[in-house]
């Protein structure tokens, strides 16, 4: 399995991609490939109008799946998602390559934006026929518990939150079953916002990154993706 992942920090964070290969190992042996175009604070319509890069790594890169992140923190709304999608999906259906939809989760501090992105998401895989991972909504039925979800800006994943979005790509794109066969690994990516215009800057080596993860928050976590998937939240 080949998989391209287009989107910004929330995409990367973590080392999130790389989380979801090493999932779908431990779920079904599956090896996959991943690839990222993932660069902070980028839009669909950004990824979109630098056209050619996003092109090529479609049309050559013999991608199963492309996993595709709106910009979250603002979200632009879904008539700026739809008309990047526009362009992209006939891309993907170019390549033969399935579209994904990552559904962000709205700011730890204004949950009620939360809504409108889940909403959003909802309409535009159904009405455009691309797969859903639900980790937004995921993120809402986790708000205000134990477990914190949310990095200290209240913005992006913490190892929690990326280990939950990495679970819930790996259990859709791998067919759901395996969830029990995930270990508590996780993955702690120091960053500071003081790079250039407050972008994100590595704090140090992502190959040190890797950590052990609360046992019974992860067995709870990876329920709740089992249950989203298979659809007991939503009828």
């Amino acid at each position: 399995m080949r998989v391209l992942f287009v989107g910004n920090s929330h995409t990367y964070f973590n080392d999130m991609p790389a989380q979801f290969a090493r999932m779908c190992r431990e779920m079904d042996g599956d090896e996959p490939e991943v690839q990222m175009l993932a660069y902070s604070g980028r839009s669909l319509h950004w990824h979109r109008e630098e056209y050619f890069s996003l092109r090529f790594a479609l049309l050559r890169g013999r991608f199963d799946y492309c996993v595709l992140q709106q910009q979250a923190h603002p979200f632009p709304g879904e008539e700026e998602t739809e008309q990047a999608l526009r362009e992209i999906l006939p891309l993907c259906e170019k390549a033969g390559t399935k579209p994904v939809l990552f559904m962000t989760w709205a700011e730890k501090a204004k949950p009620e934006n939360a809504g409108s992105m889940m909403c959003c998401y909802r309409r535009l895989a159904e009405k455009y026929g691309a797969l859903l991972a639900p980790v937004g909504e995921l993120f809402e039925r986790f708000r205000g518990t134990e477990i914190e979800l949310y990095w200290k800006d209240g913005e992006h994943a913490s190892p929690y939150g990326s280990y939950l979005t990495a679970a819930t790509l790996a259990a859709l794109l791998c067919g759901g079953a395996g969830l029990e066969r995930l270990s508590d690994r996780g993955c702690d990516f120091a960053a500071c916002f003081a790079g250039e215009n407050g972008l994100p800057r590595a704090e140090e080596d992502a190959g040190r990154a890797e950590i052990d993860l609360d046992p019974e928050k992860t067995a709870a976590l990876r329920e709740a993706v089992r249950e989203a998937l298979t659809g007991k939240e939503h009828g």
